[in-house]
């Protein structure tokens, strides 16, 4: 893991807590309309999960998220600033083209079926699947809101890098190590 880190991936603030809790192990994404045309590339191995509510949706969950939708509406910062926290390492990246692959994902994240159909059928069939390993720093840092982070990105470079130290695995080794082998189970 880098001792400081700049680079961030921008996530729901819902998903930011499921990956925060254990309970997400993976992130699904297309990409966003700024992401040009190459479209949606994982750029990086690690880095700060940024946690957003552009276009956030209860709608757009599993029933058994509302839970941590709430948790996440009781905790909201202060208008215009992040807490970040949670640290994201890459262990592998799947590129899947077929739904039913991405369907039997369904008990590993907590975006509804509607959802998933919706963003793998956008632009061209498809979704990345990145299986990543989330670690929890002590105490967030504060990140102010810019027009530079706004829009349709994945990736935003914050105005510094941010320390990763004291920072701990949300998933102890031994569980991590099975969450891992059984999405590559289920995304092959």
């Amino acid at each position: 893991m880098l001792v400081s880190n700049r680079v961030a991936f921008k996530e729901w603030a819902v998903v930011c807590a499921a990956l925060g809790s254990g309970r997400q192990t993976i992130i699904l994404r297309k990409g966003g309309l700024d992401e040009g045309r190459e479209e949606f590339r994982v750029k990086y191995g690690e880095f700060w999960l940024l946690p957003t509510r552009f276009h956030e949706d209860l709608s757009q969950l599993t029933p058994d998220a509302k839970p941590v939708w709430q948790e996440v509406q009781n905790k909201l910062p202060s208008p215009g600033k992040f807490l970040v926290d949670l640290y994201a390492v890459v262990e592998e990246v799947f590129q899947l083209t077929n739904l039913s692959t991405i369907e039997r994902l369904a008990g590993e994240h907590i975006l509804s079926t509607e959802t998933i159909q919706q963003r793998f059928h956008y632009r061209h069939p498809g979704l990345f699947v990145l299986a990543v390993r989330i670690y929890r720093v002590p105490t967030p840092h504060e990140v102010s809101d810019s027009p530079y982070i706004a829009g349709c990105k994945s990736w935003v470079e914050l105005a510094e890098s941010l320390s990763t130290a004291g920072a701990t695995p949300v998933l102890d080794d031994a569980v991590f190590a099975q969450r891992l082998q059984q999405i590559q189970r289920l995304a092959i």
